[in-house]
């Protein structure tokens, strides 16, 4: 059963990290508009609601999330300054390399759960690429998901060493 107390503070940080940085990626490579980045901006949340109430998710799900909820450390705001100077293709290679460490991290601290955390970050950057129209001009037309989104949820299953 892993938890925070599996991990290196700077481990943990790093973890929780990987809850924004599977929505970030998606997002950056495709902006979506005003309305559509906040729509993917907000993608993310059920997810971590689902994790919480649903009693099937790994405990490593559940101890991230509610560690997430309740990050007054610091380390939330300190990854949201880092990108927010970044163009979008920076954003994506740095939640990559986020993404890629923490598939890293989980592996050799939680191996009996790393598949399922592993998963759940994939399914919050699908969340995020189905949240918002690409291509739309006032609402109409447009795709669910845009080929670059595409290639970035492999890049994303590639970066957790999953299959795409």
């Amino acid at each position: 059963m892993a938890n925070k107390n599996g991990f290196t503070p700077e481990e943990w940080t790093k973890v929780l990290e990987g809850i924004i940085a599977a929505g970030i990626a998606v997002s950056a490579v495709d902006p979506s508009g005003w309305w559509g980045t906040l729509k993917e901006a907000a993608a993310g949340t059920p997810a971590l609601a689902a994790a919480k109430r649903d009693p099937n998710y790994n405990e490593l799900i559940k101890a991230a999330v509610a560690s997430f909820e309740r990050s007054n450390d610091g380390s939330i705001l300190a990854m949201r300054e880092r990108f927010a100077q970044a163009e979008p293709t920076e954003c994506v290679q740095r939640s990559l390399a986020s993404l890629r460490e923490v598939s890293a991290i989980v592996d050799a601290k939680a191996p009996d759960e790393a598949a399922a955390f592993k998963t759940w970050l994939r399914e919050i950057s699908q969340k995020v690429a189905e949240a918002a129209v690409e291509g739309s001009f006032l609402g109409f037309g447009g795709v669910r998901v845009s080929d670059a989104e595409t290639a970035t949820l492999r890049d994303i299953s590639d970066a957790l060493g999953m299959a795409s």
